[in-house]
């Protein structure tokens, strides 16, 4: 969970993410920003979602998975998508080297890392690090050593993450909340669902946020 500034109300804001999605980096960054600006606390906690639970457990050559899904080209949509997000990558303070990616990785270890790094209230530190292994240094972020370097680098134990991520230890309970938001109507990501209301979905710009947040911090008592 990541806390804002203190302030007149608490708001807790789930996003419904997965680690391989632009837009779930670019969508997070955006409400991150409303956050500080926001008068609200806001509580910001990750679920996990995958794109594609279908790539195996030890991933893809990039780009064979990504002529499977889109064919020997990418369309003009596909090519309009790629250039929104590049342009709008420095103003969120973040960078995307799509041409470098190497590796499609199955992101539920990745998924697993972030309920422990959530359970010390990391999950925020943690999501960013491994968006930028992924994007920016195009590092495979479904490799345990990969995954256990980077929990390292936040503090958290190395050695122990080491030891579940040999194990299945919350493989279960990771897909039983992936199922979950999906029988909620979760169909993509982001999705951010505030104080368990009403959703946003996308990136959605700063000032949507804001609004989102106040509506959120004035909900009656028994509906928050």
């Amino acid at each position: 969970m990541a806390r804002t500034k203190k302030s007149q109300s608490l708001v807790n804001v789930d996003i419904v993410s997965d680690i391989v999605c632009p837009w779930c980096w670019l969508g997070a960054r955006y409400f991150l920003q409303a956050a500080q600006q926001s008068k609200h606390t806001a509580v910001l906690t990750w679920r996990p979602y995958m794109l594609d639970p279908l790539v195996p457990r030890e991933g893809m050559e990039y780009k064979a998975y990504m002529r499977a899904k889109f064919g020997d080209g990418p369309s003009d949509k596909f090519k309009a998508m790629r250039e929104h997000l590049e342009e709008a990558a420095p103003d969120a303070g973040i960078k995307f080297n799509f041409d470098t990616i190497s590796r499609r990785p199955n992101t539920l270890d990745a998924h697993r890392l972030m309920r422990w790094a959530g359970g010390q209230d990391l999950g925020t530190e943690m999501a960013q690090k491994l968006f930028e292994a992924f994007f920016k240094d195009n590092l495979d972020v479904g490799d345990p050593d990969i995954l256990a370097q980077a929990a390292e680098s936040i503090g958290m134990d190395k050695d122990l993450v080491t030891e579940l991520l040999a194990s299945d230890r919350d493989e279960k309970p990771v897909q039983e909340e992936i199922a979950f938001f999906q029988r909620l109507g979760v169909s993509g990501v982001p999705t951010f669902i505030y104080q368990g209301q009403f959703a946003l979905q996308g990136a959605q710009p700063i000032e949507t946020h804001l609004e989102a947040i106040e509506k959120a911090a004035n909900l009656p008592p028994s509906q928050s």
